[in-house]
């Protein structure tokens, strides 16, 4: 799984780093927050199912409370024990991590084991904790923060779909030129909507208040790496040379519900009407996921919103999506490997039948931090190593990650470039502040 030669983890041992701030600080202040959303839930559960659910919300606090200590006394990890069809596969990752290790270090633990795994796994144990405790099992406990993003965010919302509506008179005749800028516009809209993200602010509010659309001009010099131009070269080409009947493939690889997936159902309509691809395919969580993950009852809700909206253009957006949904221009989907905690370079051996699935695009959009993290192992590489070599050999189709800097790593910089930043902005990895376009493939 691991390739010789390839660099540390980042990990909780690293005191004062980011991964070590988030175990010992963000984490926990999730956890509270989520049993703080269960215990304001409680005559709701009561109303809903009686004694039981006042029984089960109980047990689901205590079983949060018990994995927040673990957490801040640095205990082993411990296996899964609710039978679910991955839970196999997380105690055979957590056996592999523990093989990775001496033997004086003696098992896994929060701040010792790679960051990835330990935060991929407490957001798995919260839901075990909640499969654990029906009948209020299909609770999630993040979506009254989610719902808060969209709501907080209604006139950029507003504005964006505004914007979107007007583009869609004149797509059509647009030249080529400036068909392209169109293109890189609603481009950096969905980087920049890559800024709210609830686990980073600890679950807190991180709504969008401004008019994205208006800011771009100003954001563009916090563009590190800007591969925009591979992806128009990709996608005009794969229109200019398609055959009447057949169809040109992107896949989104979804962050953030909200705010910033509205931006990307922006960029999907806009790749149809632009006919830059034929069909768009997304992929959410399956469970509730690192606070504000998309799931597909976020997905669904949200187009409802906006359908339901009396706004004019949010609810012509909102009719036009659940259209594109019917039609199958459209498809979203979900699998289990995204909340696994392995890295992407594993998803042939881990995952065979979505790697397969995912071969078959002809350009994969991978959106946020999580999904960066994942495609480069989350180890401490050199800022200068190309971003193909960070990948370890995953390479399913051209691919491009857009995201936000939230996380200290960051591959495919200039020589120079890295240090430069880090002695004017020692924090400029994990602010949000910077984003980038990142591609690898046959150009």
């Amino acid at each position: 799984m691991v390739m010789a030669g390839l660099p540390k983890s980042l990990s909780g041992q690293d005191v004062g780093s980011f991964a070590y701030l988030t175990i010992k600080d963000r984490i926990p202040q999730i956890l509270t927050k989520a049993i703080d959303t269960l215990h304001r839930h409680k005559n709701e559960f009561f109303e809903k199912h009686g004694e039981k659910g006042m029984e089960a919300e109980k047990k689901a606090i205590s079983l949060l409370s018990k994995l927040r200590n673990e957490l801040q006394t640095d205990k082993p990890i411990v296996p899964l024990v609710e039978k679910l069809v991955d839970t196999d596969t997380w105690n055979q990752y957590l056996e592999y991590q523990q093989s990775l290790l001496n033997e004086s270090d003696g098992k896994p633990r929060w701040f010792l084991s790679p960051w990835l795994f330990v935060e991929c796994y407490m957001y798995r144990r919260i839901h075990e904790a909640l499969i654990q405790s029906p009948p209020i099992d299909d609770f999630d406990v993040f979506k009254e923060s989610k719902d808060q993003n969209f709501f907080e965010s209604q006139e950029s919302i507003t504005a964006l779909c505004t914007h979107m509506k007007e583009l869609m008179k004149t797509v059509e005749d647009l030249e080529e030129n400036q068909l392209k800028e169109e293109f890189f516009k609603v481009l950096q809209i969905s980087l920049w909507g890559n800024k709210c993200d609830l686990s980073l602010s600890g679950g807190e509010t991180s709504s969008q208040k401004t008019n994205i659309v208006n800011s771009l001009e100003d954001l563009k010099p916090f563009i590190l790496v800007n591969n925009m131009e591979q992806l128009w070269l990709l996608l005009s080409n794969c229109k200019k040379t398609r055959e009447k009947s057949s169809i040109t493939r992107v896949v989104i690889v979804l962050d953030n519900s909200g705010f910033e997936l509205v931006t990307d159902l922006v960029l999907a309509d806009f790749l149809l009407s632009s006919k830059l691809a034929t069909e768009v395919h997304f992929y959410g969580k399956m469970i509730p996921w690192f606070v504000s993950d998309t799931t597909v009852n976020d997905f669904n809700w949200l187009i409802k919103q906006l359908k339901h909206s009396n706004h004019k253009w949010m609810s012509r957006c909102g009719v036009d999506w659940e259209n594109h949904i019917k039609t199958g221009r459209w498809v979203y989907l979900d699998h289990i490997f995204w909340t696994l905690p392995h890295e992407y370079s594993a998803m042939s051996q881990v995952a065979p039948d979505l790697h397969a699935a995912l071969q078959k695009a002809h350009l994969i959009l991978f959106k946020g931090d999580l999904n960066y993290r994942k495609l480069t192992g989350d180890r401490k590489w050199e800022f200068t190593i190309p971003f193909h070599e960070a990948l370890n050999g995953f390479h399913p189709a051209p691919l491009c990650s857009i995201r936000t800097l939230k996380a200290e790593i960051q591959v495919g910089l200039l020589p120079g470039q890295g240090e430069q930043l880090t002695a004017s902005e020692p924090n400029w990895l994990t602010r949000g502040k910077y984003g980038i376009f990142q591609f690898d493939g046959p150009l």
